[in-house]
């Protein structure tokens, strides 16, 4: 098993590249197979696909790609066991249980699947307590919700126009959602959508993405062994086409939640459109960090940004702070921070402890990342840190190293665009206005970071960024609270009592107060 510092990289040499045996590190594969009211099945025309390991370029497994076919099968299992099942008229106290029970499961199994996602998506085992990537985010947000279902309720309002009557309100589930996964943070994300939808009464057609799916059908064996009724979730296995696009387009789903890129974000809105389903979309961010000279400590803000950008996701995560805004008076103290920070992140097997931070997900993904940093090298930005793809023994793998452009022009394509890859550029600003101005820029607007020991300062910037979730001095999801973005970055918000409302639909009943009714 290897593992190196960045600033190591050039010394490995070409000794040919390294084959790690990465599945002896799981006890087994999941079931590998559709999931349809209850039953784990091929896929109609016997298509699979076969994932390889972004560390290595090892074949780790195969599943089905689930079939239009498929998909209808699995929406009409759903639609059944909504329409016709108990899981949507079961009693609350009922929905309470199994969802705790659930999050035991998950605790308690909680070993094997970090095991799997490493297998999955190369996130190192290191990195598995941080609780966006960990098992106890998925388990904390399965009980969080299940503290809502006898709680959410509607009103009862008196008479408006007068007369002898009762008005109400209900919230009911808003029926069948098709929830469509990313790869990145299989565990807080497939919990952030499944977790709401099962509370509120929905049933579920689930699509993992295709770069993490063995991950994600174990949490689902165990939901079925915590004794979820057949039918209330089913798994369709693929990728977005022919997979996803069944899905989104099909009539008979009622809600679409989607987390993943702006530009399918887009897609699916258009496609839900000839049916007006309703739509939670958490896309993607260009989240800035603001450094004012008042920092309580500059070298920290400097590695917490840098670690979002380097450490366990290599940047592939939505809310990275891949762009910061540094005052002149610190911008240089920032920067050797960050740069202290980069030559530290270490690489390779995912099961080594001393392994820091993942590959890039796919080839695809590793020619993107690469492509912006070429092109970032000619735009007139400064390359402080990395810049190149990591060689030599780890060829085979996906890693890319730790890069810093610094004097970043906050138009340029390397402060606008969502690289998804261990890239931070860097703005430097002279005063409150200008950083606010900088940071707001941007057609996106997930989360921000501001670092000042000013408590009016920090409150006022706060109130003035245009990004769903502001840190002050540190960053962090909270299962009770609201994540989503403004503008670009998506519609609605999941955590909370938001994301639970947002698997309902509001109903009024008005009742005449008589002896009979009308």
């Amino acid at each position: 098993m290897l593992s190196f510092a960045a600033n190591d990289i050039l010394k490995l040499g070409s000794g040919g590249a390294v084959t790690l045996s990465l599945l002896s590190h799981v006890g087994r594969l999941p079931d590998q197979g559709i999931l349809i009211d209850g039953q784990w099945r091929p896929a109609a025309d016997g298509a699979s696909w076969t994932h390889t390991h972004p560390a290595t370029g090892e074949a780790i497994g195969s599943f089905p790609v689930a079939t239009e076919s498929d998909v209808d099968k699995a929406v009409h299992a759903a639609r059944t066991a909504f329409d016709d099942g108990p899981w949507p008229r079961s009693r609350a106290g009922q929905r309470v249980k199994l969802l705790h029970r659930y999050a035991d499961l998950l605790r308690a199994n909680a070993d094997d699947l970090r095991r799997l996602q490493a297998l999955d998506n190369g996130v190192p085992l290191s990195f598995a307590g941080i609780y966006a990537t960990s098992v106890e985010a998925a388990a904390d947000v399965f009980e969080h919700h299940a503290g809502w279902i006898d709680k959410v309720g509607g009103e009862t309002l008196p008479p408006y126009q007068g007369g002898d009557h009762l008005a109400m309100t209900f919230r009911e589930p808003i029926g069948v959602v098709a929830a469509i996964l990313p790869w990145n943070a299989p565990f807080l994300l497939y919990a952030q959508k499944v977790a709401p939808a099962l509370a509120a009464g929905c049933t579920v057609v689930l699509k993992p993405s295709e770069f993490a799916t063995f991950t994600v059908l174990r949490m689902v064996e165990l939901l079925v062994e915590a004794g979820l009724p057949h039918g209330v979730l089913n798994v369709v296995t693929g990728p977005g086409n022919p997979t996803g696009e069944a899905l989104v387009t099909h009539p008979l789903v009622d809600k679409v939640s989607f987390t993943g890129s702006r530009a399918v974000g887009r897609h699916i809105i258009e496609a839900s459109a000839g049916t007006l389903k309703r739509v939670s979309l958490e896309l993607g961010g260009k989240s800035p960090t603001l450094v004012f000279p008042d920092a309580p400590d500059v070298g920290l803000a400097a590695m917490t940004t840098m670690g979002t950008v380097t450490m366990g996701l290599s940047g592939q995560a939505c809310v990275a702070h891949t762009r910061a805004l540094v005052h002149r008076d610190v911008y240089d103290d920032f920067l050797n921070a960050a740069q202290l920070l980069a030559g530290m992140i270490t690489y390779g097997d995912p099961f080594d402890p001393a392994v820091l931070s993942a590959p890039l997900i796919n080839a695809k993904q590793l020619d993107r990342v690469l492509g912006y940093i070429e092109r970032g090298k000619d735009s007139g930005a400064r390359l402080v840190a990395g810049g190149s793809r990591v060689d030599g023994a780890l060829a085979d793998g996906n890693f890319v190293q730790p890069t810093i452009f610094a004097d970043v022009d906050n138009t340029a394509e390397l402060a606008q665009e969502e690289i998804f890859g261990p890239v931070l550029a860097v703005v430097p600003f002279g005063d409150e206005d200008e950083a606010i101005r900088l940071a707001n820029a941007t057609r996106y607007g997930l989360g921000a970071g501001v670092y000042t020991t000013d408590n009016r300062r920090a409150f006022r910037v706060a109130r003035a960024l245009r990004a769903g979730t502001v840190g002050i001095n540190g960053f962090q999801v909270e299962p009770h609270l609201p994540f989503g973005g403004f503008k670009q970055s998506g519609l609605g918000r999941e955590g909370g009592r938001s994301a639970f409302e947002a698997y309902t639909e509001l109903k009024t009943v008005l009742m005449p107060l008589t002896d009979e009714l009308m």
